[in-house]
């Protein structure tokens, strides 16, 4: 229903109550209509949530992305009917047929909330405790943005609704901890504080005093009760005037309004049901149909969705005052677009490295590339896991990020993979910014449920892994990277990269900048690997994927497919083989997601007809696609050990000679 509104009577006409129940019935008409869901959080956050919206929430519902609104974050997704019928009533994108179609195929309202699929959803959230983590990077890039461009274009809070569950996952700890120690005054987290989760009370499993865990982390905290709007409202307004980030712990009742499942665990994840559904509308005294909202309840909520656009407008009469160059920055996007100057640096240091053909460990020509690209895109900020020096990701340009000092462009994260995998998402998200951090590849794991959301949100950020296998050497098996690679490869729409000399590490630098809907992982050496590529001016190879390296006169015998540290032993197996007059092409393949989107003649042309080796210090994971059922496979089969890098490529066999096996036995068995 559309409805325009213009009587700000309509809106003292209408009690809190009035709005919160409309929130709260959508929900459970919704849920009841899918047969499934999770009616306990929007019935028991309805007051929490109306305040918020109506009182404090700077959003205009006709401009959803509008760059200074203030963000709102799920965290607790499963809970997502809360968030769609605030979008519905405020007047968003989301229609009434999309809340009758709640978990539908096709349908803007699936289970749990994804940016990019319903207009208004700010993050994907559903992994407990993402949300807040992921709002952390939010509330930095606030910050960052606004040391950057001033009070006058960047100006908001970031809000959350976390639950129980959010606060027990262990991302959640890293976030609170980062946002207490840079300070982000604009974060509030709304905790829903019912003390129940999926088994039963939250007792079960946990004794946690959740605001002294915050306030030891830095947090303004204080407790309230969550269905007193009064107190709610004030809690919200004196924490906005803080100078840290902010929870509001709001004891609410779990399923409030249905008699015989608010406050346990049965009102958490399944329909209430005809009778409990139609006892709830007794008890809150909402006597309207399924989906119903009485007109004068939908107008002061339309009212509230077009509270923002005074802001709105204000905000635009500021843009259009700033400096032009600032207008682009910030609006136009040009912080994070690859300029003519980002280019001529690339080119630049690709004529160099193509040239010296420089022995170095990739990590260390990734930081070249950083040292000669960071100055010319001004959204690039680094970061690492308390590995700078051994990632090598601080470029010299960079400045730290610190408390009251934002305008920097390097995050000292800690030793919290996770929360800073989920802090680059929000980094991305909020807009403005490209981030990239540093850790171990052995330690992707701690990071993986980050970058697997950041994939599924086609979100442009880059995981800089180095240490990338057996190669570290003395350090053992515990940081020697064997089954990542193939576990990362097969997360849809990441870009995993393992280069083999400098060239190709500034290339994949290159396509994982360009990829503005992809994020990226790069893999890279700890060991110094010989250059072998000399084409100065040549075009990205990398960007195909896979490419020839070597491609013998008069045809090939067999082909050996390699990756990273393994090209350059590949090489020499080819040579070996070529004193036995066996012709061996060699490929190089960086990136197997991107060869495999090439077409279908450019992937034969390179693969070839002859029988196949694939190599690489890893586990064969989805190789046999690329070398084929009768393909050799040259890497490991199981952990690694703690000796000097050559010792363990030759007691794992990843040698020439083991190579020049390989591709024997293959030539022999296609013989035969």
């Amino acid at each position: 229903m559309n409805i325009s509104v213009h009587a700000e009577a309509d809106l003292t006409a209408v009690t809190h109550n009035d709005l919160a129940n409309a929130v709260r019935f959508l929900a459970v008409d919704a849920i009841e209509a899918s047969q499934s869901g999770h009616p306990g959080l929007p019935m028991g956050m309805a007051d929490v949530a109306t305040v918020l919206f109506s009182r404090f929430l700077k959003f205009d519902s006709a401009h959803p992305n509008w760059p200074d609104r203030d963000r709102f974050v799920l965290s607790a997704g499963h809970g997502s009917m809360l968030l769609y019928a605030l979008l519905h009533l405020t007047g968003g994108d989301v229609s009434l047929d999309d809340i009758k179609a709640f978990r539908q195929w096709g349908s803007k309202t699936p289970g749990h909330p994804e940016y990019g699929h319903t207009p208004g959803v700010e993050t994907t959230t559903g992994p407990l405790g993402q949300g807040i983590a992921t709002a952390v990077g939010m509330a930095l890039a606030e910050r960052m943005a606004n040391a950057r461009h001033g009070d006058g274009l960047v100006d908001h809070f970031t809000y959350v609704i976390a639950g129980d569950g959010c606060l027990m996952e262990g991302i959640s700890q890293e976030a609170i901890s980062l946002a207490g120690h840079l300070q982000l005054r604009r974060l509030i987290v709304l905790f829903d504080d019912n003390g129940i989760s999926i088994d039963g009370p939250t007792s079960l499993a946990t004794s946690d005093d959740q605001l002294a865990r915050f306030a030891a982390s830095g947090w303004s905290v204080r407790r309230v009760d969550g269905h007193d709007p009064e107190a709610v409202a004030q809690a919200i307004a004196e924490e906005r005037e803080t100078a840290k980030p902010s929870l509001i712990a709001c004891r609410t009742v779990i399923g409030y309004g249905a008699p015989d499942r608010q406050g346990t665990e049965k009102a958490h994840g399944a329909p209430l049901g005809t009778e409990q559904t139609a006892a709830a509308r007794r008890t809150l005294g909402w006597d309207y149909q399924p989906f119903v909202v009485p007109i004068p309840v939908l107008k002061a909520w339309r009212m509230i969705g077009q509270r923002g656009q005074v802001d709105r407008l204000a905000w635009l009469d500021r843009y259009e005052g700033a400096a032009p160059e600032q207008r682009d920055l910030f609006v136009e996007g040009k912080a994070v677009t690859l300029p003519a100057v980002y280019a001529l640096a690339a080119a630049k240091l690709r004529e160099r490295f193509a040239g010296e053909r420089p022995k170095l460990a990739t990590r260390q020509a990734s930081q070249q590339v950083l040292d000669a690209i960071a100055g010319t895109i001004p959204g690039l900020v680094g970061g690492s896991a308390d590995l700078t020096h051994s990632n090598l990701t601080h470029a010299k340009a960079q400045a730290p990020v610190k408390s009251g000092a934002f305008a920097g462009d390097y995050i000292h994260y800690g030793i919290r993979e996770h929360g800073m995998a989920a802090a680059m998402n929000g980094l991305a998200l909020h807009g403005g910014f490209i981030p990239y951090g540093g850790t171990f590849l052995a330690f992707s794991d701690y990071s993986r449920p980050a970058i697997r959301l950041a994939a599924l949100m086609r979100l442009r950020v880059i995981h800089v892994m180095t240490h990338d296998s057996i190669g570290l050497g003395e350090d053992g098996p515990t940081h020697q990277p064997v089954e990542h690679l193939a576990a990362l490869r097969v997360i849809p729409n990441l870009l995993v990269f393992r280069p083999a000399d400098a060239v190709e590490t500034l290339e994949a630098w290159d396509c994982a900048l360009a990829a503005e809907h992809r994020p990226s992982v790069l893999c890279l050496s700890r060991q110094a690997l010989p250059t072998f590529r000399s084409d100065v001016r040549g075009r990205n190879r990398v960007a195909n994927g896979a490419y020839l390296v070597v491609s013998p006169d008069g045809g090939r015998d067999v082909t050996l497919i390699a990756t990273g540290s393994e090209v350059s032993i590949a090489l020499e197996a080819a040579r070996l083989l070529a004193t036995e007059h066996i012709r061996a092409a060699v490929v190089s393949a960086p990136c197997f997601a991107l060869f495999e989107e090439q077409p279908e003649d450019y992937r034969a042309s390179v693969l070839g007809t002859a029988p196949r080796v694939g190599i690489e210090a890893a586990v064969a994971g989805d190789w046999h696609r690329w070398i084929g059922a009768d393909g050799e496979f040259v890497g490991m089969r199981g952990f690694g050990a703690s000796a000097p890098a050559p010792v363990l490529y030759r007691e794992f066999g990843i040698t020439p000679q083991s190579i020049a096996e390989a591709a024997r036995r293959a030539i022999a068995r296609k013989s035969q």
